[in-house]
């Protein structure tokens, strides 16, 4: 599973002017099921995110987890970064699970994720979504789990 990691101030994800989901300070997620993933692989990607240290501390040091400072998620599926781009101009994205296999890990990851931490929220699979954010730092951080 691939996850690009934005630590927010703030974070929305609205479908045709409604918000679907919303979160102040804490995590945007933005998660990618790839061929071959299975439930474990989500389990390891949800137990990185939940305490890779990207906070800062009282000193300004990155040494907090989300959950160290009781932050939100917002969990975006989002099967464009499984992009190949590679070969040409016009990325492939012969990587991403299909549809029906990315769906239900996705919902697999949220159940999870709302197990495991207090604030989850979500947009929706498949659906045109926009994402509002205040990008903290600004702090972005790729992950990939196998």
């Amino acid at each position: 599973m691939l996850a690009l990691l934005q630590r927010v101030k703030e974070a929305r994800v609205e479908i045709d002017g409604n918000t679907v989901g919303q979160i102040d300070a804490g995590l945007l997620i933005l998660v990618c099921a790839e061929r071959g993933d299975t439930p474990a692989v989500a389990d390891k990607l949800l137990a990185k995110l939940l305490k890779l240290r990207i906070f800062s501390d009282d000193a300004g040091k990155m040494n907090r987890s989300v959950q160290d400072v009781n932050g939100g998620l917002l969990i975006v599926s989002q099967f464009t970064l499984a992009a190949d781009t590679s070969g040409g101009n016009r990325p492939s994205f012969g990587n991403a699970a299909p549809p029906d296999e990315g769906r239900r890990l996705y919902d697999d990851f949220v159940a999870r994720a709302r197990v495991a931490h207090p604030v989850v929220q979500t947009g929706q699979f498949g659906a045109d979504m926009q994402v509002h954010l205040v990008n903290d730092g600004p702090v972005t951080i790729p992950l990939t789990v196998r």
